[in-house]
């Protein structure tokens, strides 16, 4: 394996010092498996021309074309035509689960969007951050400058679970807030009311923003392999159970898939990307994801 490479799998990720650091050699990792990359760069020169709208700067309004046509046209920068996007990541107290040998779920979540905030910036877009559990936390306005990654990385890499959630109404407060067509970017559990959450997710739709939604799940979320006996407690309420999860393993697997597969119908409904991840598996999947997605909406 290529010694950067390497740092596409979370354990190995995790022992590096700082966000920062890691979020550059996933990406980098990233980038040594393309055939060929698909960062070529963006410079702030002129596009095109559009027609003004009251607000605009009027720096970039263009005379002389306002001249020859008696019409009001500002110049639109290579820089403006760049994507707009926020990542929104779970931090309610299901994200702390982690089983044996695997990163938590809101470790992995946090390495994630600091990749693609950092990938962002390779492609000089614009991008956000917000965190949330039972309300929006945390919320940082997308900007396009190489210093504000620094502090979105800083945030991240300060970020703790907290303890219920409330993803819809926290969708809906993000939701609130962007006045300009956005990429968002969801990464969750989506352990919560799949109901109110595909109303906050339509209502991202509906205002026009593109979506992923990235559900990240613990390889025993989804196999159930505990041994023969287990205590389960939920992150949340701090309610306990003993069981034996053998007993319990058929009917769990398919609780489990029928919520995924909901999920996954909420999602190709209101035309979303979903995406789910394993917090054993290498980063490269999902950001392939992003790279596909970011591509339709440019």
């Amino acid at each position: 394996m290529d010694i950067v490479a390497k740092y596409l799998e979370p354990r190995i990720a995790s022992q590096l010092a700082t966000m920062e650091l890691r979020a550059r050699l996933i990406v980098e990792g990233f980038l040594t498996g393309l055939h060929r990359s698909p960062f070529h760069g963006f410079s702030a020169e002129f596009s095109e021309h559009r027609a003004y709208h009251p607000g605009d700067d009027l720096r970039y309004l263009d005379w002389k074309v306002l001249g020859r046509t008696d019409r009001y046209y500002v110049k639109q920068f290579e820089e403006e035509t760049n994507l707009r996007a926020v990542i929104a990541v779970d931090r309610s107290a299901s994200m702390a689960y982690g089983s044996d040998g695997s990163v938590t779920k809101f470790t992995y979540a946090t390495y994630l969007a600091a990749a693609l905030a950092y990938l962002a910036m390779l492609q000089k877009d614009a991008v956000g951050l917000a965190l949330y559990d039972d309300t929006l936390e945390t919320y940082y306005p997308p900007r396009a400058r190489r210093s504000y990654i620094g502090q979105l990385l800083a945030v991240l890499d300060r970020a703790m679970p907290s303890q219920t959630t409330d993803t819809a109404r926290s969708l809906e407060l993000l939701a609130e807030r962007l006045n300009r067509r956005s990429l968002v970017i969801v990464i969750s559990d989506f352990f919560d009311d799949l109901e109110r959450i595909a109303t906050s997710l339509k209502h991202f739709r509906h205002d026009h923003h593109d979506v992923i939604a990235i559900q990240v799940l613990d390889r025993r979320e989804l196999d159930f392999r505990f041994g023969i006996a287990a205590t389960f407690r939920d992150m949340e309420t701090g309610e306990e159970m003993i069981t034996q999860p053998m007993q319990l393993r058929a009917a769990y697997s398919d609780a489990v898939n029928r919520f995924v597969e909901q999920l996954k119908a909420i999602c190709y409904a209101a035309n979303i990307d979903f995406v789910q991840a394993i917090t054993d598996q290498p980063f490269d999947r999902t950001l392939r994801e992003y790279l596909v997605r970011r591509q339709r909406v440019r």
